[in-house]
């Protein structure tokens, strides 16, 4: 089964992509909360988490976990990935681990993916791909912005999200992993965030904002003592044969440890027909 999002023109690589973190996710159908307490409130809750992803960047890189809910009907899938990110270079590579399908076939193959500046390469991608060759998206010309295609929010895109952040209540402290931190709970305006991203996130995001069904999207945030995001969940909605609910949650731990991304030469590409 496959799910194509509503734009009226994309690429053929892009809506390839959609198939990895839409098609395969509906074709094959997880938080961390705590009290009050009474720890005095940021002046200022949106200026605070508005500012997470200045934060990572000054923290350099950080290692990621990834989980993405799918839910359309009475059918529910997630979809997990684990990597690592380099912020300050705005670059990232996950293993995304896509779920057994509904006849119970062994799991597809780990997809492994490169997150950088407006595009995204995918390795195993399968769908008459060689197992040897890597597709690349310009995730410019996604409606989604990657921020659902891959299967996994990129990190990076994630806590730039929260610059549009609007309506943010403190809810109070709270532990994720065994460090003390600050949940903050709102809306972000993916337009908003747009307009205020670093440019290697800037296109993706307006190309986001044009696709949505929802300008909004409601989030739970999660900030260390230093303002580094730990934790952050973003719920989107969209319309495509009926009500799509996808939940992304990002978790983000080791800051400082190394990250190298390799990009893959040229002739890694692959430049063929893609199946749906």
């Amino acid at each position: 089964m496959v799910v194509h999002q509503h734009r009226r023109r994309r690429g053929r690589a892009g809506e390839a992509a959609l198939t990895v973190g839409v098609a395969l996710a509906v074709a094959a159908m997880g938080g961390c909360g705590g009290a009050d307490s009474d720890d005095r409130p940021p002046a200022d809750p949106a200026a605070t988490v508005r500012g997470a992803a200045d934060a990572l960047v000054k923290t350099g890189s950080a290692r990621a976990r990834t989980a993405m809910e799918m839910a359309t009907g009475g059918t529910r899938v997630t979809i997990r990935g684990e990597g690592g990110v380099d912020f300050k270079n705005r670059m990232g590579q996950l293993l995304v681990m896509l779920p057994a399908d509904v006849k119970g076939q062994a799991e597809h193959r780990p997809i492994t993916e490169l997150l950088v500046p407006g595009a995204l390469y995918m390795k195993n991608r399968g769908a008459g791909v060689p197992d040897d060759k890597w597709v690349r998206v310009d995730t410019t010309t996604l409606t989604d912005g990657n921020l659902v295609t891959g299967g996994a929010t990129d990190p990076l895109a994630a806590a730039e999200l929260l610059r549009g952040a609007q309506d943010v209540t403190y809810v109070g402290e709270t532990e994720v992993a065994g460090t003390k931190v600050r949940h903050y709970r709102g809306t972000t305006d993916i337009a908003r965030a747009a307009r205020s991203a670093s440019p290697g996130v800037r296109g993706a995001l307006e190309a986001a904002a044009k696709g949505f069904s929802k300008d909004t999207v409601p989030f739970d945030a999660y900030l260390d003592e230093q303002g580094r995001l730990r934790k952050v969940r973003h719920r989107f909605t969209y319309v495509n044969d009926g009500v799509i609910d996808v939940s992304s949650t990002t978790l983000l731990y080791g800051f400082g440890t190394p990250v190298t991304v390799v990009l893959p030469a040229s002739g890694d590409i692959y430049a063929g027909k893609i199946a749906d």
